[in-house]
């Protein structure tokens, strides 16, 4: 037969658990409690009669019998047992039947016993204790032992009429619980299930507790955000690939077309092949640099972080780029003074400050001028690249980071688009932040904060 199914979830059997153990716990308690009231109980009975029987046996044998009759007649509960046995066994005095037999002297000891009360005969456990005497003669005292038989009715009861109904309480909560979960849960489920289906705007359900279901809840639902924000950038990318692959494979094949049918010449027909190359090659460069950042984007250079000195790495990039800012007729400038190091891969960053100047020179008109400094800022190590191009406008900042974007501005600028989205991986993947301001003017930043 199939359990229901809040039976079989991890709160109910834990609520079932912890029920468990607290009945387990009361259980020894009452236990302990039952046993030391029981044995102080049974250790004064024992005092009592030890002290008795003392008195009585240093008495006359006179004296015995009007002790033991005193003691008798006030017994208004009916508990006490006293008597005396001749050297033969039988009765003298008293109100017990017979001596048990195999007593042993002087140690009270648990023994059943007939109580006689005129004509009637009732036996009792009770706590008795002989004494032989001088004369042959056998004492014998003892106490009804009932009273400690009622505590442990009292316990049982108490258990009984206090225990049960506090574990029935734990079980009935323990299935509130379980089936407030299994809805919940079956809640989540459903909407997994959408998103699994394709709904990615779907989110986990959040009642605004802050509770662990709710702090969980709201951990996946950023998670949904992001994936659904990369699945969407995936599918732009993807278009934007598309788009920008196929105008220079068109241009290509156009190129091939009109060459197949009017070149005349062997030079005709070298002419239209390097412009068919020159094509590919746009096509493949393109590819390339999806590829680089999506390495970058990936982490796959992290095993080749080392200490980098960024002095020496910002002057190599102003030497490989002084020769093309004199052919553009822009000055190109280097303050690399700052003893700054920070952790990373030397060739990514090589790239990435190669990138910010390359733009910058793209950008900037004759007569301008481009300067790559390094400088200290609130505990800051920044890599500052500024320009006197015509700037980006402060809505398009976020937008250049993007792959393929370009402003338009840019549009007849040879390029890919692909330039600062490999600043941005890089910076992401070292942890540093990149920033780009000025309008006219460019001002774009690597900042490295303290402890890289």
């Amino acid at each position: 037969m199939r359990l229901p199914d809040f039976i079989r979830t991890t709160t109910f059997r834990w609520a079932f658990g912890v029920a468990g153990a607290f009945v387990l716990c009361t259980l020894l308690l009452f236990a302990f409690v039952y046993w030391q009231t029981a044995a102080y109980m049974t250790s004064s009975y024992d005092n009592l009669l030890s002290g008795e029987m003392r008195l009585i046996a240093a008495d006359t044998p006179a004296r015995r019998l009007e002790r033991i009759e005193f003691r008798l007649r006030d017994d208004p509960r009916r508990i006490r047992i006293a008597a005396l046995f001749g050297a033969d066994g039988h009765r003298v005095a008293g109100n017990m039947e017979s001596l048990p037999a195999a007593l042993p002297p002087d140690v009270p000891t648990n023994a059943a016993v007939v109580r006689l009360d005129g004509q009637n005969r009732e036996r009792q456990h009770v706590r008795l204790v002989v004494h032989p005497l001088p004369d042959g003669n056998v004492l014998a005292l003892g106490r009804n032992n009932e009273e400690i038989e009622e505590i442990a009715e009292i316990v049982g009861r108490a258990l009984a009429l206090g225990l049960l109904p506090a574990f029935l309480l734990a079980i009935v909560i323990g299935m509130v619980l379980s089936l407030r979960a299994l809805e919940r849960l079956s809640d989540v489920n459903r909407r997994i299930q959408r998103i699994v289906a394709g709904d990615l705007r779907e989110r986990l359900p959040a009642r605004g507790s802050d509770d662990p279901f709710d702090q969980l809840a709201v951990s996946v639902n950023r998670m949904l955000g992001d994936i659904e924000a990369l699945i969407h950038e995936i599918a732009g990318v993807g278009n934007d690939i598309a788009h920008d692959l196929r105008t220079p494979l068109t241009r290509v094949r156009v190129k091939l077309e009109r060459g197949r049918a009017h070149a005349k010449t062997l030079g005709d027909l070298q002419t239209v092949t390097d412009q068919a190359i020159a094509g590919l090659d746009q096509a493949l460069a393109i590819v390339t640099a999806l590829l680089r950042i999506a390495e970058i984007e990936h982490s796959r250079r992290l095993e080749r972080f080392s200490e980098v000195a960024l002095a020496p790495l910002l002057r190599e990039v102003g030497d490989f780029y002084e020769p093309i800012a004199e052919d553009k007729q822009v000055t190109l400038r280097v303050d690399a003074d700052e003893a700054a190091t920070v952790h990373g891969d030397r060739d990514l960053l090589f790239e990435a400050v190669a990138n910010l100047v390359d733009n910058a020179l793209k950008f900037t008109p004759t007569g301008g001028h481009v300067e790559l400094s390094l400088l200290r800022r609130d505990d800051e190590t920044v890599i500052r690249v500024s320009d006197s191009g015509p700037g980006i406008a402060e809505a398009e900042r976020e937008a250049v980071t993007k792959r393929f974007y370009r402003s338009d501005k840019s549009r007849c600028t040879p390029g890919l688009g692909l330039g600062l989205s490999l600043v941005a991986a890089v910076v992401n993947l070292h942890g540093f932040r990149f920033t780009i301001r000025g309008c006219p003017g460019c001002t774009a930043e690597i900042v490295c904060p303290r402890g890289n």
